[in-house]
């Protein structure tokens, strides 16, 4: 267990619903090595298997241990988001996921329905099958609170900016569920 703080995804299944198909893990975020109970719950992205090697692969990004970012884009952001809880409201909160090159804009933002991602992630609560959706409301406010506690756990050095490396922050993913 390292010292910062760290998101760990466990990706435990592929679900199908008609055509649509999206990866279910788990999440838990870790400071210094010790999970932090209130930031948990699970996440869903895009298919597999794990792709970086181009972009717009439409798959998710190999597992492994990636550099998080603040982010800036026409629809999300970490620092000026909208506070709205509408869904078509913009820009929707979001942190990014860093040196997935060749692939890019791969970010952690809020989901809803089956699922809102082309290689992002989309935390929520329990998905127990295909049918459960994902609830924008809740998924909007874990994003939320995954930027607070970084943000609380980091104090000064969390970039006060957009589209900065954020220090002592990583997200770990395992595993490769098939279809």
């Amino acid at each position: 267990m390292a010292d910062g703080w760290e998101l760990r995804i466990t990706r435990l299944r592929e679900d199908k619903r008609g055509t649509k198909r999206r990866t279910v893990g788990k999440y838990q975020v870790f400071r210094d090595g010790s999970p932090v109970s209130s930031l948990s719950g699970m996440i869903a992205e895009t298919k597999g298997p794990g792709d970086n090697s181009h972009a717009g692969n439409n798959r998710r990004i190999k597992a492994g241990t990636y550099p998080l970012r603040t982010h800036s884009g026409p629809k999300y952001a970490t620092h000026g988001f909208t506070t709205s809880t509408n869904p078509t409201a913009l820009k929707r909160p979001a942190l990014e996921v860093g040196k997935t090159a060749p692939r890019s804009a791969i970010l952690i933002h809020p989901g809803r329905g089956f699922l809102s991602s082309i290689g992002c992630f989309n935390p929520s609560k329990g998905l127990a099958n295909a049918a459960a959706d994902i609830d924008f409301a809740d998924s909007r406010s874990r994003v939320i609170a995954l930027i607070n506690d970084l943000h609380a756990f980091l104090g000064e050095s969390f970039p006060a900016v957009n589209n900065k490396e954020i220090p002592a922050a990583s997200i770990i993913i395992e595993g490769e569920p098939s279809a």
